[in-house]
């Protein structure tokens, strides 16, 4: 069963960037596709950005594309969250997540883009755009 455990975010102004990392532990972090999603107050979950089991592919929310980018790094355990250019409205609870790969070969290069893909979920971390 895999851990995952959120840091980086913060109280930010417009226009300034943040790197929240996921930690991960207690699994083969390269047989999990990873994803964040966030939540802001009074509203759902929602995808932000995912990366594939491989790390060859990535998928972002419309909104982000451009701006945030998704990496892993397989050798740390760890998936990044790559936030320039905040604004007002990227204000929420960031969450990771990680979906275990049943068939890898198949789904090497899959994004996964929905919740309820997801098998493990980390506590969120708070990521606040003042402008």
């Amino acid at each position: 069963q895999v851990q995952l455990v959120e840091s980086g975010g913060g109280l930010v102004q417009a226009g300034d960037s943040l790197r929240l990392s996921c930690a991960a532990s207690g699994g083969t972090f390269g047989g999990y596709a990873m994803g964040w999603f966030r939540q802001a107050p009074g509203k759902e979950r929602e995808f932000v950005a995912g990366i594939s089991l491989s790390g060859g592919r990535a998928g972002l929310l419309n909104s982000v594309n451009g701006r945030f980018t998704i990496t892993r790094d397989n050798a740390k355990n760890t998936a990044y969250l790559q936030m320039n250019n905040l604004e007002p409205e990227d204000t929420a609870d960031y969450y990771c997540a990680a979906v275990q790969v049943r068939s890898p070969i198949t789904n090497l290069m899959r994004v996964y883009t929905s919740p309820r893909d997801y098998d493990y979920w980390g506590q969120g971390t708070q990521v606040t755009v003042s402008s």
